[in-house]
């Protein structure tokens, strides 16, 4: 039964994702055409991730574990640790008073229809070349000027081994917090690694315990910022996993 289950919630996963993705995808494509109109697409981007979250029968609870808050008029680096696809949803449910624009990898530009919208609104990096992760900087010093916070998974994408808990990150989201005097808005995600793809032993999605873990603020070494922010999610994920 448990087999028939998750043959069912991936197909279903197939057709909510394509279904989602052409509705909302025309929209998008067309409205990020021109630099005038492409804040009005974020807003159907982020009705696909509301669509796809929950529409995958997954639900979130935020625990704050700062007084700190999110300002609505501030621009972010926004981390959190990698764990599944389902995690780029989350920022965009997270930030609804934010333009977000999220850096992510070149292979995904692959996918049919996806990849065609998705290398319209977000900044692509191909990891093993130099001149790709430099040109990232000032591709997102752009954006930013544009209005936009950044999204970043530090790690660099989910570990293929399921046994790491939090994989080493790397420098990018750091040295832009240095290099354009943006906080850091940290967040660790717990339970999308057993949900998604579908765990044998809950038999149905559940609940992601999100956990706003601080702000940190940007100084000169990215070294630093880099350290602070994997010892906050690193203890997050030691202490309530």
């Amino acid at each position: 039964m448990t087999t028939i289950l998750n043959y069912l919630w991936r197909i279903w996963l197939i057709i909510l994702a394509f279904v989602l993705t052409i509705v909302l995808g025309i929209p998008v494509y067309i409205l990020s055409l021109n630099k005038s109109t492409f804040k009005y697409a974020h807003g159907f981007i982020r009705i696909w991730c509301y669509g796809m979250f929950f529409g995958m029968g997954l639900r979130y609870e935020l625990i704050n574990l700062t007084d700190k808050k999110i300002d609505k008029n501030e621009q972010y680096v926004i981390i959190s640790n990698h764990t599944s696809i389902m995690d780029i949803m989350l920022p965009c449910i997270l930030f609804p008073n934010h333009q977000l624009c999220y850096v992510g990898k070149k292979e995904l530009v692959k996918i049919p229809i996806f990849g065609t919208i998705y290398k319209r609104i977000c900044v692509m990096v191909d990891r093993s070349s130099a001149r790709s992760r430099a040109d990232v900087y000032r591709r997102c010093a752009e954006k930013m000027e544009e209005g936009n916070s950044i999204v970043l998974f530090p790690e660099g994408g989910v570990p293929d081994d399921t046994s790491i808990v939090l994989d080493e990150f790397k420098d990018g989201a750091f040295t832009l917090s240095s290099k354009h005097h943006s906080p850091i808005a940290v967040f660790t995600f717990i339970g999308l690694k057993e949900m998604f793809p579908f765990d044998n032993s809950k038999g149905y999605p559940g609940k992601v315990k999100v956990f706003f873990n601080d702000i940190l603020e940007p100084t000169n070494s990215p070294k630093d910022l880099k350290l602070s922010a994997f010892e906050t999610i690193k203890k997050t994920l030691t202490e309530h996993s």
